[in-house]
């Protein structure tokens, strides 16, 4: 077993009997990490139940053709986890490799000393330490459950927000109709980013428009 998993393992232990969805955790540990998230490239943060992965890669394709630097956190990961971060390098991003995953997950476990976490908030956690250590033009984000309260929702002022195809998803977490589940998603937006969002079902765009207004986010509806 590599280091890094070893660390996941024993940070696993500390997840609370039940997931109680909330940023409580998570902005405590990100405070007294001495708020990582404040200090990465300018965000773009994705939310929907499809195609998250797919428009992040093809934001990176798009970005990285450009000629810009960019870091990618995505989820879950397919074989290891350190494919859900790509930190950016010159020709494209690659995957963090051990020793960094490693040193960035032991000062997460040092600083949470003990205190409960859970597997959605140990992963962006980290990811934010490892991006604010290395430069970049823009952080491609990938929300893991819902919005709202997802733990990657740390970023309190994203370059835009990107709303992909919303379905019935983690209904014990988000909710039992598409208008609650669009809530949830909505719940990224943020007074003075762009959100850019992919064709909707009537129940989900009312929800997320009025996200938007009460928000103040301009709203770009994509064909």
């Amino acid at each position: 077993m590599d280091r890094s998993s070893a660390i996941l393992e024993r940070l696993l232990h500390l997840h609370p009997r039940e997931i109680d969805l909330s940023l409580d955790r998570v902005e405590a540990l990100m405070g007294d990490l001495g708020r990582p998230q404040d200090k990465v490239p300018p965000v773009i943060h994705v939310a929907g139940t499809n195609g998250k992965g797919s428009t992040t890669a093809f934001m990176r394709a798009m970005l990285e053709a450009a000629g810009k630097r960019v870091h990618v956190y995505t989820s879950p990961h397919l074989v290891r986890f350190h494919e859900r971060i790509r930190l950016a390098a010159p020709g494209g991003g690659t995957f963090v490799d051990e020793d960094e995953l490693a040193d960035a997950l032991i000062e997460v476990e040092r600083i949470n000393a003990g205190r409960p976490i859970t597997q959605f908030e140990i992963p962006p956690a980290a990811a934010f330490v490892l991006f604010a250590d290395h430069p970049a033009d823009v952080l491609l984000m990938e929300v893991g459950l819902g919005g709202r309260l997802d733990a990657t929702n740390v970023v309190a002022h994203p370059l835009a927000t990107v709303i992909t195809s919303i379905s019935m998803d983690h209904e014990k977490f988000l909710g039992d109709t598409i208008a609650a589940i669009a809530a949830e998603k909505a719940g990224i937006l943020k007074r003075g980013a762009p959100a850019i969002v992919a064709p909707q079902v009537e129940a989900a765009l009312a929800v997320i428009e009025s996200e938007a207004a009460a928000r103040r986010a301009d709203l770009f509806l994509a064909n």
